[in-house]
């Protein structure tokens, strides 16, 4: 993986590209290729930012928890570890911090709140009921000290020179200009048509918007933007990119969250020639 740096990770993410970045990495320009701006619209778990580590970046995702933990990481690494340490161990402790409202926290607390959740809840499924509330079923501390204070500093270094915004896809790809590169990691059920299931702040992710994704994608390449696409194998989303290079992914996610399998049902779609 010579093209970025040595893979950091700090959140667990169903879907993320972690475990795939060997083979991601051959379909992605090296940072120094880059004569633009990075941009991640979906940024999630951040996997292929924090290996590729570009030199200017943009992130962005509509999921407003998750942007202001990495704005508090990028401002703050140190006051977000001392509370994510206070909070105490055990199932009780993680349905108390569940029943907590993110909009009731000071930023520290509830970035630490939002670590806290990610890490120790069941198989790292984020998910949220229709009214917004973090509603996944405790899993252990296993996985929560996996993570320790140098990785959110080397995360709050790397962010230092990032743009972090909130928001949907669409305006986000509808800037990007001739020069930047786009890696496009939409929420997806392999195989798939929609993402019907609530996916972290109790939206769907409908084919009118895989619609709406293919249009701005067509647009960006119109301006010179190059980009990237993991994405769902469906024929209907397929029929959405006929003149780009599409390619099978050997292994990914499959359908079960975290199990790795060769015969995904996702795709590489991309406009780099």
């Amino acid at each position: 993986m010579a093209n970025g740096g040595q893979p950091v990770t700090f959140l667990r993410y169903p879907g993320g590209k972690r475990r795939m970045l060997s083979f991601l990495s051959e379909h992605i320009p090296p940072r120094d290729k880059i004569r633009g701006c990075y941009v991640e619209p979906f940024v999630g778990g951040g996997a292929v930012f924090l290996w590729l580590q570009p030199k200017r970046a943009l992130l962005s995702d509509i999921n407003c928890e998750l942007i202001d933990l990495y704005k508090c990481i990028r401002n703050n690494p140190q006051g977000i570890w001392e509370a994510f340490e206070r909070i105490p161990e055990g199932k009780e402790a993680y349905n108390q911090m569940r029943k907590l409202r993110h909009r009731d926290l000071d930023p520290v607390m509830g970035a630490a709140r939002l670590l806290y959740l990610n890490r120790t809840c069941f198989k790292g499924m984020w998910r949220h009921n229709g009214k917004g509330q973090f509603n996944v079923g405790y899993g252990g501390a296993a996985r929560r000290w996996v993570i320790t204070r140098q990785h959110l500093d080397t995360v709050a270094k790397l962010l230092q020179r990032v743009s972090i915004e909130y928001g949907d896809f669409e305006p986000m790809i509808d800037k990007c200009k001739s020069g930047d590169f786009i890696f496009v990691d939409p929420p997806y059920r392999p195989g798939m048509k929609e993402q019907s299931n609530a996916h972290y702040v109790g939206q769907q992710f409908t084919f009118a918007d895989q619609q709406r994704l293919a249009l701005a994608l067509l647009r960006a390449s119109e301006r010179g933007v190059s980009w990237t696409m993991t994405i769902s194998s469906h024929p209907d989303i397929l029929r959405l990119y006929p003149n780009y290079r599409i390619i099978p992914m050997p292994r990914g996610t499959g359908r079960t969250p975290g199990v790795l399998t060769s015969e995904s049902g996702e795709v590489i779609i991309l406009n780099i020639k």
